[in-house]
C-alpha cells in the first residue's frame, strides 16, 4: 500500500511493506519527510571601517538542497548565492544598506530578516616615520585591521593608482596620518625623495601633490653616478628620510641629499622639511662634514677628513633622542674611503658627534641595502660594516688596538657621544673582506626579548651578509674577535645561499630572510634560537637582490610578507606569514592590470591603513582594496 499526503509544504511518504509466511503478514513502514525551508540563525548586523569587507551569514533548516539568493534592499546581487555573502570593499555611502537572502528548496520559499550594515570613517591613525616601521627594524606594522589573508587576492586586492616622482624613488616611502597643511586641510601625507633631489608630499590617498621642493641650490645638479653604477645615471636622494611629527611647527621630515655645484664640487647636506608645507627649518640646509683622528684614507698624517664626494647616504636615517644619525657609503669600492657615522641635533642642524669605524685603515662603509641603523629601548646602535680594515692586535679588552672594525657586526653607545661598545667579527673576516663576501650588504634586526627553555631572558640581533651564513648576536656579549673560532650565540652556516643584500622582517618569533636567487625563508624562534633550517619557504625565487619583506598584521593575526621581485615588469607578492603560501601577485590579474613598471634593486614595499606603496624607478605605486 502507498499513501500521499501533503498538509501545508509537510510531505509525508509511508510505504507498507507486507511479509509471508506463517501467521500472516507483518507490516514494515519507512517514513521520508521533506519540509520547506525554515530560518535557524538569521543574517546578522555588521559594522566595518570604510574599506573593509563585510560577511553575512545565514543558517537554513528543511530538506536540502537549497538555493540561495542575496539581496541589497530590493536589488538583487548577481551571483551571491552560497550561504554566505561578502561586500566588495565598503565606503561610507554603504552604511545603512540592508541584507537579506532568500532561500528556497523544492518544497518552499522563504526570506530572511534584513540585516543592516554600518560603515565607519577609517580615521587613520597608524604612522610610518621611519624606515621599516620601528628603530629596531622589524619591518612589521602590527595595526593593519584592512587588508587581511582573506582579502587580499586578485579578486579583491589591486593596483589603484600611481603617483609619478621625477626621478627613482630609492628609499621607502613614508606615512604620516591626519597632518593639518595651512589653508589646504587634513591630509595623509606620504613622503616620496628621488634621485633627481626632489622631495614629494603626496596625498597618500588621491595622490594630488601638496607640495615639491628641490634639494639644489642655486647653480647645482644632481650628482653623476661617479663612475660607478650602483646609483645611477643620478645620485640626489638615496637613503630614506626620518620623520618627527612633534618637531618644528607642523612637524618635520629630515632628509639627506648630494649634489653637485657649477664648480665641479660635491655636497652632502641634511635638511629639514616642514612636513605640511616642504619649507626648510632650523636654519637648514648643512653641509655635512667631518675629520676624526688617524691616519687612514684621505688623512694629513693626524687625521682623516670627509670628502662628501666621496660617499653617498645610503642607508637609512635614524632619529635616536633628539639625534639624526648618518652612516657613509662609498661609490663602488672606490678608494679613498673609511667608514663614517654622525650624529647631528634634530633642532638645530649642528653636528653632535662623529665616529669612523677605521681611522687608521681604509674601506668599512655603511650600506645594509639601504637599511637603516638599528637601534635598542637603552640607546644602542647596531649595524653590519661592509669590508675594510680589520684590526686583528686587540688590546686587553679585546677591542682593536688601532680602531679599525672592517666587516663586523658593530654595537655603539650613545650615551656620550658616539663610540664603540661591543662588536663580533668572523675568525675568516679578513679573508672575506679580500673577496668581497662581507658582512655590510645587508641590515640587521634588534630582536624584542626572547626566553629560553631555563627562563632566561636573551637581548638579540640578527644579522646576515654575503657569505650565505645567519648570525645571531648575544647584544650584552656579542663574541669580539677569536682568530680560530667564531664566539657568536648561534650562526647558521650556509642557511642563505646566494647571499643577502637586503634586509630581513620579523613578526611572531619568526625572521624572514630573503636571499639572492633563492626563495624567501621563514625560521622560526623557539626558547631563543632560531631554527636549524628553515620552516616555511615561498614557492617564488627572488633573483638579484633578493628580497626585503615588510609585514602587515592585525596584532598576531591576518599576517602578511610583502616583498617585490626585482624583474621587468617588477612584480609585488604577498604571502600568507604563517606558511609563506601565495596569497597574491602583481602578474595574476588579467591585461597586465596590476602591473606598475620595471623592477628596481632597491625597493622595499610600505603597507599601513589599507594600502601598499611601492617606490618605482618614476614614482610610486599604490595597492589595495579594489572598489
Amino acid at each position: 500500500m502507498q499513501r500521499l499526503k501533503n498538509i501545508a509544504g509537510f510531505l509525508t511518504v509511508s510505504l507498507a511493506l507486507t511479509g509471508c509466511g506463517a501467521g500472516g503478514s507483518q507490516p514494515g513502514t519507512t517514513v521520508v519527510s521533506a519540509a520547506a525551508p525554515s530560518i535557524t540563525a538569521q543574517p546578522a548586523n555588521q559594522t566595518v571601517t570604510a574599506g573593509q569587507t563585510a560577511t553575512f551569514s545565514v543558517t537554513a533548516a528543511g530538506t536540502t538542497p537549497f538555493a540561495y539568493q542575496w539581496q541589497k534592499g530590493a536589488t538583487t546581487l548577481a551571483g551571491a548565492t552560497s550561504a554566505s555573502y561578502a561586500t566588495p570593499a565598503t565606503t561610507t555611502a554603504d552604511s545603512g544598506s540592508q541584507y537579506s537572502v532568500v532561500v528556497s528548496n523544492t518544497i518552499g520559499t522563504t526570506t530572511s530578516n534584513a540585516a543592516t550594515l554600518t560603515v565607519n570613517t577609517m580615521a587613520a591613525i597608524t604612522d610610518v616615520l621611519t624606515y621599516h616601521n620601528d628603530i629596531a627594524r622589524t619591518g612589521q606594522n602590527l595595526t593593519e585591521g584592512i587588508l587581511t589573508t582573506s582579502n587580499v587576492n586578485s579578486s579583491t586586492f589591486g593596483k589603484l593608482g600611481f603617483y609619478p616622482a621625477d626621478g627613482l624613488v630609492d628609499a621607502e616611502p613614508l606615512y604620516a596620518s591626519n597632518v593639518a597643511v595651512p589653508s589646504n586641510g587634513t591630509h595623509n601625507v606620504l613622503i616620496v625623495p628621488t634621485e633627481h633631489d626632489s622631495v614629494y608630499a603626496f596625498d597618500a590617498d588621491s595622490g594630488a601633490t601638496i607640495w615639491q621642493v628641490s634639494m639644489l641650490k642655486t647653480g647645482e645638479t644632481t650628482s653623476d653616478d661617479r663612475n660607478c653604477g650602483q646609483v645611477t645615471p643620478e645620485i640626489g636622494v638615496t637613503s630614506t628620510p626620518v620623520i618627527d611629527r612633534t618637531s618644528g611647527p607642523n612637524g618635520a621630515a629630515y632628509v639627506v641629499a648630494m649634489s653637485k655645484d657649477a664648480s665641479g664640487d660635491y655636497h652632502q647636506r641634511l635638511h629639514a622639511l616642514d612636513l605640511a608645507l616642504g619649507t626648510e627649518l632650523f636654519g637648514g640646509p648643512v653641509d655635512i662634514q667631518a675629520t676624526y683622528p688617524g691616519t687612514g684614507d684621505n688623512s694629513n698624517g693626524t687625521s682623516v677628513a670627509f670628502d662628501p664626494g666621496q660617499y653617498e647616504e645610503r642607508s637609512a636615517l635614524l632619529l635616536l633622542n633628539g639625534v639624526i644619525y648618518t652612516g657613509w657609503a662609498s661609490h663602488c669600492d672606490i678608494r679613498p674611503y673609511t667608514g663614517w657615522i654622525m650624529g647631528y641635533s634634530e633642532s638645530t642642524l649642528a653636528q653632535t658627534t662623529v665616529l669612523n669605524v677605521t681611522p687608521n685603515g681604509n674601506e668599512g662603509a655603511i650600506w645594509m641595502a639601504g637599511a637603516g641603523f638599528a637601534a635598542d629601548n637603552s640607546g644602542n646602535i647596531y649595524f653590519l660594516d661592509a669590508n675594510g680594515d680589520f684590526d686583528a692586535n686587540l688590546n686587553a679588552s679585546g677591542f682593536p688596538s688601532d680602531g679599525d672594525y672592517g666587516n663586523a657586526f658593530m654595537k655603539l653607545s650613545t650615551s656620550s657621544g658616539l663610540a664603540v661598545a661591543d662588536y663580533f667579527e668572523m675568525d675568516n673576516g679578513a679573508a672575506e673582506s679580500d673577496t668581497d663576501t662581507d658582512l655590510g650588504s645587508g641590515g640587521t634586526i634588534v630582536l624584542p626579548d626572547l626566553s629560553d627553555g631555563s627562563g632566561n631572558t636573551w637581548h638579540l640581533a640578527v644579522g646576515a651578509g654575503k657569505d650565505s651564513n645567519l648570525y645571531l648576536v648575544n647584544r650584552d656579549s656579542m663574541g669580539k674577535f677569536n682568530a680560530n673560532s667564531n664566539n657568536v650565540y648561534q650562526e647558521l652556516a650556509g642557511a642563505l645561499p646566494g647571499g643577502v643584500w637586503a634586509m630581513p622582517a620579523y613578526i611572531n618569533n619568526t625572521v624572514y630572510y630573503g636571499s639572492v636567487g633563492n626563495p624567501i625563508q621563514a625560521f622560526a624562534i623557539t626558547n631563543a634560537k632560531l631554527s636549524s633550517n628553515s620552516t616555511a619557504q615561498t614557492a617564488t625565487s627572488f633573483g638579484y637582490p633578493g628580497a626585503t619583506p615588510s609585514i602587515s598584521a592585525n596584532g598576531s593575526s591576518n599576517g602578511i610578507v610583502w616583498a617585490v621581485e626585482n624583474t621587468t615588469p617588477a612584480v609585488l607578492h604577498a604571502y600568507n606569514a604563517t606558511n609563506l603560501i601565495e596569497l597574491y601577485n602583481s602578474n595574476q590579474a588579467s591585461g597586465g592590470r596590476d602591473q606598475f613598471g620595471a623592477g628596481n634593486k632597491f625597493i622595499t614595499p610600505m603597507i599601513v591603513n589599507g594600502k601598499v606603496f611601492v617606490g618605482t624607478p618614476n614614482g610610486v605605486a599604490v595597492f589595495g582594496l579594489l572598489p
